[in-house]
Formats: structure tokens, C-alpha cells, sequence
């Protein structure tokens, strides 16, 4: 069991409660301060001007609200603002956005009854997940419409989805025995003021990024064994004279992954020989193309963005990110902006624009083994059947490439990109949802491009017969990657296979760690 509210949630907590179905637990030290704190609220509001408590919301905020009418209200916000559209978030991402609620509100500063955080962590456990909708809010005043789905579920309205099947909310809780959400106080504005939705998408597409970057270090390691490079351009003394930590690591991956191997080849044993020196012109290549000589400088500044962004996406994680602040401990309630999304939009775009990099990387390598004007190596498109009557990895190219041209496309920056609103009262905004979305589907998509290029990688080593000459690593991914995408020579579909290894790619992590 993961406890939320009492310490630090890490990446690879959220990742445990997301992945491993690992269940989460509240405190009682925790649930305590939760409950002193909306016992707080509920003395300090009395007779005093407090927003969304006794005020209308955003630019109606002027406008005072009845005592009668107060609890009304807090249900007004959430169903008026029940208003996604577009696609229903995947379930693993609602479940992220719960998480990223809950540890939110379990930080005790929300002024929320424990009825809010004990229905979050039951519907988490029993992986009953809203269905919230991917277009919504702009990311300040915090995630709004894909929150107040969320709410609408709480307070037992709404859909559902419970074991694959859309169920009515008010039947599934009645049929479980779940006991809706009573509003006390400020729970609707409190549910929905946040930043929870692009910090839960965040942190799954960070765990997927570092999948990603894993396999991308993998792949760059096979493809320079399989064309039997030069090993100096991953070795310590290379790259320890540029001070950067993300290429330093990634050339040391590299070396780790081809520890072993009898195919890459040092440069003193070959163009250094006496024997090449009166040559004019060298059989071998003296350097090999970008896409294989300078991995560590291209993956190095992806490690280093993703390596940031889970720094700044889990600081997210466990802030206090609503309005107003209720602070027991100084006895004030304080008015602000923590919903704001901008620290984890611009983490997002920096992802996205850092994986799609990984892509283009990929579909580059993948050209060069396709390209036997490049390499010099393979036959065209690694057929290993006939030549001009079959065509080996030739169609699957068309995918790879033209799916790296709508990452690039899709990365332009979402932060730069603020639309006002509410009445000009959210004026500047993040649009930090749509950030982590539009990053997903960049991580999405360079798991198929991937896939294509490994499935390239193993054709090659059959062409090659090279298995024995492979680093212990290699070889065992090249024999589990046969079990899904066995050896072809005769033409057949392929969009089965290549989804089975993107399948793969992305549920399984890479046999290599970048952990310190």
C-alpha cells in the first residue's frame, strides 16, 4: 500500500499506484490535519467575505450568496462546469488525475471534509474511474472542466467506467455500496480549483518519456553493433570533457548495453594500422553519420528534460494547488493563484518537443539500415527475400516517417498559447491540460516509430547471422522480440505485428536503468 498525505509522493509511487495496481492508504496522522483544517474553515468563515465560499465565482465574485443557498452553490459549480467534450480520457489517465487530487487535498490546506479524500481513495482502489472528457479547461483557475467531471462522479452523478463497462454513477455506488459526496463547505470549489489533470497526464507521460528514452538509448546501442562502428564516440574520454550530465549518462548506457559485444570495433585496430596510411581512398568510413556517431548528444539533452520535468511535474504533485489557501496553522485564509499551470505546461512542451526529437532520431537510424546507398550494408529495405519481387521493411517506413512529420507538427509550444477568458478574468492562462494531452500523443506515437525501427534492428541481425558476435544484452532482447515478430522473408501485413511490439515497448521497461 502507497500512504498519500504523510510524505512525498514520488515518481515511482505514482508510478506503483498507476502500473502496479498498488493500492493507496490515508494516515490517520494525515486525515487528522485534514479534519482540523475544514474544522477551521468552518469557524473562520462565519461573518466573513470568503470566495467560493460565500461569493459567486471568477468575474461573478462581486456578488454575495445567500446562507440558505451556500452548499447549492458548491453543487452549481460542479454540474454548470460538467461541460467536456470531445474523447473520454483513458482510465489510466483519470486515475492519475485522482491521485494527483487526492495527494493535493490530503496536504490539508483545502478546508475539504475527510468525506472527500475517503471517496477518492475508494473509487481509486476499486479502479472505478470517471469519465472525463479531454477537452475542457485552460489550465488556470486550475483544470475546471475535466475536474468538475470528476466532481459531478463524487457527488454521484455522471458515468462511470468500472470493470470495462460505462455504468450510471448513482447505480454503480448503489449496487457497491458507495455512499455519494455530501457538500459541507467549499468541496466543489475545492475539487475542481486545481492543477490535477495536467500534473496526473504529466506524470504517466513522464514514466512513458523515460521508457522511451531507455529503448531509444537501446536501439542506438544495436544499430552501431550491427553496422560494426567505432566505439569512441561513446567512451568515457569523449564524452567527459563536455559537462553536461545527460550525455554523460547516456554514453555510459551505451557502453553498459555493448559490454561484450564482438561487432563494435576500435578505431587503433583499424584505420590507425600502418596499413592504411598510404591508402587515398578508405574502404571504411572514417566517421559514421550523425544519427549513430553523436547519440550521446542528442539523447544527453532529452535525459536532462525529462530528468527536469520529474523534478518540477512531482513538486507539482505535492503542492497545495487550489483557492483560496486555508491555513489552520496561521489562522488566515489566503487568496491567490497556486491553480496556475504554467510550471507543469512548460514542462510539458519542453517534453514533447524533447521526444519528438527521440523520433526523429529514430526514424533517422531506421532510414540509414533501410538505405543501402547509406550503409553499404544491408540489402535495400532489409529484404531478405527477392529483391524487386518483395519488399522487406520498405511499407513500414511510410508509417515511421510520416508519424515523426505529425510529431513535429504537434510540437509546437501550448504555452505560448494563451487564449482570455471568464470575462477577461483568466486574462493569461496556461493551457496546461492540452500541454500534457498533445504531449501523450507525441509519447504515443514514438512508441510506434520505435517499434518499427526494432523490428528493422532484428531483421538485420537475421540477415547478418550475427547472433553469436552480439553483446549479452542485445542478444536477449533480439531473441524476446522474436518470440512477438518472428523472422519474415515472403511479404505479409504487418500493422498486428508492429502493434504487438509498440504493445511491448511500452509496458515493459527497457533492460537498462538511468536511476543515480
Amino acid at each position: 500500500m502507497i500512504p498519500v498525505g504523510q510524505n512525498v509522493l514520488t515518481l515511482d509511487d505514482f508510478s506503483d499506484i498507476i502500473f502496479n495496481n498498488k493500492t493507496v492508504t490515508l494516515p490517520s496522522a494525515a486525515l487528522e490535519k485534514v479534519k482540523i483544517n475544514f474544522q477551521f474553515l468552518q469557524q473562520f468563515s462565519s461573518n466573513k467575505l470568503i470566495y467560493g465560499i460565500n461569493t459567486g465565482f471568477g468575474p461573478m465574485a462581486q456578488y454575495k450568496v445567500s446562507e440558505e443557498n451556500l452548499l447549492q452553490l458548491q453543487y452549481n459549480l460542479i454540474r454548470s462546469h460538467s461541460s467536456g467534450s470531445g474523447a473520454w480520457l483513458p482510465p489510466i489517465l483519470v486515475k492519475a488525475l485522482m491521485i494527483a487530487r487526492l495527494n493535493s487535498l490530503m496536504q490539508a490546506y483545502s478546508g475539504v471534509h475527510t468525506d472527500v479524500v475517503e471517496l477518492l481513495r475508494e473509487l481509486i482502489n476499486k479502479n472505478i474511474t470517471p469519465c472525463i472528457f479531454e477537452h475542457g479547461g485552460v489550465g488556470a483557475s486550475g483544470d475546471l472542466v475535466q475536474l468538475a467531471h470528476l466532481g459531478l462522479v463524487l457527488i454521484g452523478e455522471g458515468e462511470v467506467l468500472y470493470e470495462d463497462k460505462i455504468h450510471s454513477t448513482a447505480e454503480l455506488f448503489k449496487t457497491l455500496g458507495i455512499k455519494p459526496l455530501a457538500i459541507h463547505v467549499r468541496e466543489g470549489l475545492a475539487i475542481l480549483n486545481g492543477t490535477s489533470a495536467m500534473t496526473g497526464i504529466g506524470m504517466v507521460n513522464i514514466i512513458q518519456a523515460q521508457k522511451l528514452l531507455g529503448w531509444s538509448a537501446m536501439f542506438s546501442a544495436m544499430t552501431n553493433e550491427i553496422v560494426e562502428a567505432y566505439d569512441d564516440h561513446f567512451s568515457h574520454e569523449l564524452n567527459i570533457v563536455k559537462h553536461h550530465k545527460g550525455q554523460n549518462k547516456i554514453a555510459e548506457t551505451m557502453r553498459d548495453i555493448l559490454e561484450g559485444s564482438k561487432m563494435i570495433r576500435k578505431r587503433s585496430d583499424h584505420l590507425y594500422h600502418p596499413d592504411n596510411i598510404d591508402m587515398e581512398v578508405f574502404e571504411d568510413k572514417v566517421q559514421e553519420y550523425y544519427s549513430l556517431r553523436c547519440v550521446t548528444q542528442v539523447l544527453g539533452p532529452i535525459y536532462d528534460t525529462i530528468s527536469q520535468a520529474e523534478q518540477v511535474v512531482t513538486n507539482e504533485l505535492n503542492s497545495v494547488n487550489d483557492n483560496p489557501v486555508i491555513d489552520h496553522a496561521n489562522h488566515n485564509v489566503f487568496h491567490g493563484g497556486n491553480f496556475h499551470g504554467d510550471y507543469v505546461s512548460l514542462e510539458m512542451d519542453k517534453l514533447k518537443i524533447a521526444i519528438t526529437k527521440l523520433s526523429m532520431l529514430s526514424e533517422r537510424q531506421l532510414n540509414y539500415l533501410l538505405n543501402n546507398k547509406l550503409n553499404q550494408k544491408f540489402p535495400a529495405f532489409v529484404n531478405l527475400g527477392v529483391l524487386g519481387l518483395n519488399f522487406g521493411m520498405q511499407g513500414v517506413q511510410f508509417t515511421a516517417t510520416s508519424t515523426v512529420a505529425e510529431n513535429q507538427t504537434l510540437s509546437f509550444p501550448m504555452y505560448v498559447h494563451s487564449i482570455p477568458n471568464n470575462n477577461d478574468n483568466q486574462d493569461i492562462v496556461s493551457m496546461g491540460c492540452n500541454a500534457a494531452l498533445i504531449t501523450k500523443k507525441v509519447i504515443d506515437n514514438s512508441f510506434a516509430v520505435i517499434g518499427i525501427q526494432l523490428m528493422t534492428i532484428v531483421q538485420a541481425i537475421d540477415y547478418l547471422d550475427c547472433q553469436e558476435r552480439l553483446s549479452p544484452q542485445t542478444l536477449e532482447l533480439y531473441k524476446e522480440i522474436r518470440k512477438i515478430f518472428p523472422k519474415f522473408i515472403e511479404d505479409q501485413p504487418h500493422y498486428k505485428v508492429m502493434e504487438k511490439v509498440r504493445i511491448y515497448l511500452e509496458i515493459n521497461h527497457p533492460p537498462i536503468s538511468f536511476k543515480d
